[in-house]
């Protein structure tokens, strides 16, 4: 066993970045599925990062049915009750140039994911007193960064792992409207392509995962058509966004 590493040889510990809740998102509709208020860790820029700012959208799976979306509510995946209060920033969103170069010194944000569809959902079940609000904490989320700055952006990068990988492909679009032309924008996908293929037992786990998805939460803003949607949910929405 390695010792411990003590004095001068201990890595200094992350930065840890407070929960910015956003106020008046409840008024938009845009809260977490237990109906609190989404939220974000933001740690700003400076020097040649002033003006450049990197979205991470926090990933977690998903909840595709009334049950497990009802568990989820009483996570920090479905309420921001239950978010941590600090975050470390580490990784694509670290301070420190030794370990990120590229985006040591930007305005970095962390979306909290709250909503259980990748940012994407819009409606509700009233009966188990649930919000299916995702594409409302994203809107709600970027007004209120881009009233702290982010408009005067030069160069931004929307990014996420997983769900939230599949989350900044969801929203790449809309994040390049934004900005004017003159900003360079860039979208990252961190293992946020899921194939619609047969699994190993035969079958399409993927495909009826994210059926129930779509299904539970309507998720039609990113299909052709409705008839597509009645016709096969999970397919259409693992091809339109993967």
């Amino acid at each position: 066993m390695l010792p411990a590493s003590t004095g001068s040889n201990a890595l200094p510990p992350p930065l840890m970045v407070p929960l910015t809740l956003i106020y008046g998102a409840d008024a938009k509709g845009a809260v977490c599925l237990d109906g609190t208020l989404p939220g974000y860790h933001l740690h700003p820029g400076y020097g040649s990062g002033a003006n450049s700012w990197l979205i991470q959208l926090e990933g977690g799976g998903w909840c595709n049915t009334i049950r497990n979306c009802v568990y989820r509510k009483t996570t920090r995946r479905g309420s921001s009750t239950y978010m941590e209060k600090n975050l470390p920033f580490t990784g694509i969103l670290s301070s420190k140039a030794e370990e990120n170069p590229d985006f040591f010194n930007w305005n970095r944000v962390k979306l909290r994911y709250c909503d259980g569809a990748s940012f994407s959902g819009d409606g509700q079940d009233e009966a188990s007193k649930l919000n299916f609000r995702g594409q409302r904490i994203w809107l709600a989320g970027m007004e209120d960064l881009m009233s702290k700055g982010m408009s005067r952006a030069t160069e931004a990068l929307l990014s996420g792992c997983s769900a939230g990988g599949l989350a900044s492909i969801l929203h790449c679009d809309e994040f390049r409207e934004l900005f004017p032309a003159t900003t360079k924008v860039k979208c990252l996908s961190d293992a946020g392509f899921f194939l619609d293929a047969i699994d190993v037992s035969g079958g399409h786990t993927l495909r009826n995962m994210f059926e129930g998805v779509v299904r539970l939460q309507f998720s039609l803003l990113y299909l052709d058509s409705l008839d597509e949607f009645k016709k096969n949910f999970g397919a259409a929405y693992m091809q339109q966004n993967g």
